[in-house]
């Protein structure tokens, strides 16, 4: 166990030393949610901004590799001072050149944090393309991003649903193509919605893409399993290369441009 509570002047310049006065500063943070207070933590965001010569050093201090040890360090520190932390609460560590305006400095180390919390997050950005593989929708390839909300698909642009209401598909796929895969995909099938929390675009069905209407299904690129949507608030958080079936044979693919999550 390392000794947290000592102090340093300089930077340190081993693994214990890193991982020593990485934990010393988290401490400090978390010691404000005394008493209990954790309960409305739902993360802590650790920005690494170490040069390329102690980059090896700090991967080795949060074991960059095994993600859940340095976790479980930070976990006997809530534990310590009763600050309990709920046990959904998630670790990010992140290595790079830019730190949001949010992010508090620490000092000792090359690194600043962020405690995420329902009415403190950061404001992360992301964009992505749809592209059709079947069926005929008004674009062959649509750009969405973080700012666009709600993006509906469905049958028709503005399709009348329910209590004489029109519903607005931004992704649609018109009736009168001749396409026959478009026939089987509902006014209302599914949306797609960005959540910042998790810094990614998610999947919903909506109303007629439910069971035991046209259905949802995904067939997730990073190991070709098939997973259908069953509820309507139940998201899927969308993947490089997954493959949404919207009905029967239309589908469409998820890809992110070039790694482009920022915050």
């Amino acid at each position: 166990m390392f000794n947290i509570f000592g102090q340093s002047k300089d930077k340190p310049n081993d693994v214990k030393g890193v991982r020593d006065a990485l934990l010393r500063a988290l401490k400090e943070h978390l010691q404000k949610a005394e008493g209990g207070e954790g309960r409305n933590i739902k993360g802590i965001n650790l920005f690494i901004t170490a040069p390329t010569a102690d980059k090896h050093l700090y991967e080795s201090a949060v074991h960059h590799n095994e993600p859940e040890l340095f976790r479980d360090e930070i976990q006997r520190i809530a534990d310590d001072y009763d600050i309990g932390l709920p046990l959904t609460w998630e670790l990010e560590v992140v290595f790079t050149d830019e730190v949001p305006s949010e992010a508090i400095p620490l000092n000792e180390v090359d690194a600043a944090i962020f405690i995420r919390t329902k009415a403190h997050v950061i404001q992360r950005t992301g964009s992505a393309y749809i592209r059709v593989l079947n069926g005929k929708a008004e674009q062959n390839e649509y750009t969405i991003t973080s700012e666009d909300g709600k993006l509906n698909i469905g049958r028709e642009a503005k399709a009348q649903i329910d209590g004489g209401f029109y519903r607005i598909n931004q992704i649609a796929f018109p009736s009168d193509t001749g396409n026959d895969a478009n026939r089987y995909i509902s006014r209302q099938h599914a949306h797609i919605e960005w959540n910042n929390d998790k810094g990614c675009f998610m999947l919903f069905a909506d109303e007629g893409g439910i069971p035991p209407g046209n259905k949802v299904k995904v067939r997730i690129a990073a190991n070709e399993t098939l997973i259908k949507l069953h509820s309507s608030l139940i998201g899927h958080q969308l993947a490089e290369g997954d493959q949404i079936i919207l009905g029967e044979t239309a589908v469409i693919e998820f890809s992110y441009k070039g790694g482009i999550i920022n915050g």
